[in-house]
């Protein structure tokens, strides 16, 4: 990064030598007399670094400095001065300023002083980046799927993200969980803090307290220094608590009063620490029945569970595979350096079909492994696992997508109703559609009465 910089200093001898030096190192360089002058050219230039005069006529470097941080926020102001005005230096210090030179100049001492500050200005350019590609990444509104319980979802999550309210996210395995838990971190007044996710089914009993809120030197064998816990990185954040449902009873008395008091005890420490953490846990299993029996404690249970996000099973949104499906390899292409079309209809019918067990994360694996193998445009049968060919379906699946997906509503639609023996409001009801809907669907879809 070649910077532009503005040069305002009253002594001639003094802004020449410093932009002849500039310019010798790439730089682009313009002057300014005075503070009046600078504000002027600063107002119709963008300008990466002003360095100023603290001393100055009419308008001195504080003031200048003061006006530039409202007309060119973006600009980063140095400051020159003499040993006798380091107290002002200091203040200007205070008010923004980035650095200060000091008289007679060092320009082996200014030009790295430049460099520093240049360095400083490309990183927080860079985490910007990063930070918009992240909050790009988990906008709720790039989670894939428009079927009718993925857009409820989506409204869900617009709500929650304005609050600070803890949130429960339940489901099977591989669909989305901690994806749903960062889309509410990044859009949240929170995102510029720590979003720190925790997998408590993947610490050890013996550890986990350690974890959550860090230890301090010698409190047991092993604690060689002190060390921070999840709680205390994630705070002004998000902890993300996956398979919350895992952490031991003997814990989660000290994470319910950790939750209470919004502070936290170190393993071996005196004094409590205080904290501002959200909490987002996640679980597969039914936490309502591990109440039941002593599993898990129901005030904690309520404290967590504020809002409840419900994942559906991807067999329950068959409707979203055909977007998934093309998500993956779009993704993929990208890292493989791929140009994979789509999946050929009957890929199609055998992955609109399958019962993925493994949820979203299983749908993903296989189209992966697809893109390996495809020697075509299009993934073929031969591209997936074998088990998956062996499976028994119904039909050729159709060519059109709106009539694949029409295919398999009716499809689903007529398990439902053999399994509700033809219930049609306990359909309706597990269709999560209304009753009215559901006649309107039979009625487009052709299906009679099921007896």
């Amino acid at each position: 990064m070649k910077a532009d910089i503005l040069i305002v200093d009253d002594e001639r001898t003094i802004r020449d030598s410093l932009q002849m030096v500039l310019d010798e190192e790439g730089y682009h360089s313009d002057i300014a007399s005075d503070g009046i002058e600078a504000i002027e050219k600063a107002e119709k230039n963008n300008f990466d670094i002003i360095i100023t005069d603290l001393k100055m006529p009419e308008m001195d470097g504080l003031a200048l400095l003061e006006r530039c941080r409202k007309i060119c926020p973006q600009t980063s102001i140095m400051i020159i001065t003499a040993h006798a005005s380091l107290e002002s230096a200091i203040q200007a210090l205070r008010m923004g300023a980035y650095d200060y030179i000091l008289k007679p100049f060092d320009f082996e001492d200014v030009l790295l002083k430049i460099k520093r500050l240049i360095k400083h200005k490309e990183l927080i350019i860079e985490n910007q980046s990063l930070l918009r590609e992240v909050e790009e990444r988990y906008d709720f509104s790039h989670i894939v799927g428009q079927s009718p319980q993925m857009k409820k979802i989506f409204k869900l999550i617009e709500k929650i993200a304005r609050t600070k309210s803890n949130v429960l996210i339940s489901g099977p395995s591989g669909t989305g969980k901690e994806l749903v838990a960062r889309a509410i971190h990044y859009n949240s007044n929170r995102k510029h803090k720590p979003f720190v996710a925790i997998n408590c089914g993947a610490i050890v009993d013996t550890l986990m307290e350690s974890e959550f809120f860090g230890h301090v030197k010698g409190s047991f064998t092993g604690a060689v220094r002190d060390k921070d816990g999840h709680f205390k990185m994630a705070n002004g954040g998000t902890l993300f608590l996956d398979e919350v449902g895992d952490i031991p009873l003997h814990l989660q008395v000290k994470l319910l009063r950790a939750i209470e008091e919004s502070e936290i005890l170190p393993v071996g420490g005196t004094n409590p620490v205080k904290i501002d953490v959200r909490i987002i846990a996640a679980t597969n299993r039914d936490l309502a029945k591990e109440m039941d029996k002593g599993a898990f404690r129901d005030d904690l249970y309520y404290r967590l569970n504020v809002v409840e996000i419900k994942l559906p099973s991807l067999s329950e949104r068959r409707q979203d595979i055909p977007l998934l499906i093309h998500h993956f390899i779009n993704k993929y292409n990208k890292e493989m350096n791929r140009k994979i079309l789509n999946v050929d209809n009957e890929s199609m019918r055998i992955l609109m079909n399958y019962s993925w067990k493994g949820g979203i994360r299983e749908l993903e694996n296989v189209i992966e492994r697809a893109l390996i193998l495809c020697e075509g445009n299009y993934i073929t049968p031969e591209d997936l696992p074998p088990n998956m060919i062996d499976s028994d379906f119904r039909g050729p699946i159709p060519d059109r997508l709106k009539d694949a997906v029409a295919a398999f509503e009716r499809e689903h639609i007529i398990q439902i109703l053999q399994r509700t023996a033809n219930n049609k409001e306990e359909t309706a009801k597990m269709l999560d559609i209304s009753l009215s809907s559901l006649y309107r669907k039979m009625d487009e879809l052709k299906i009679k009465t099921i007896s």
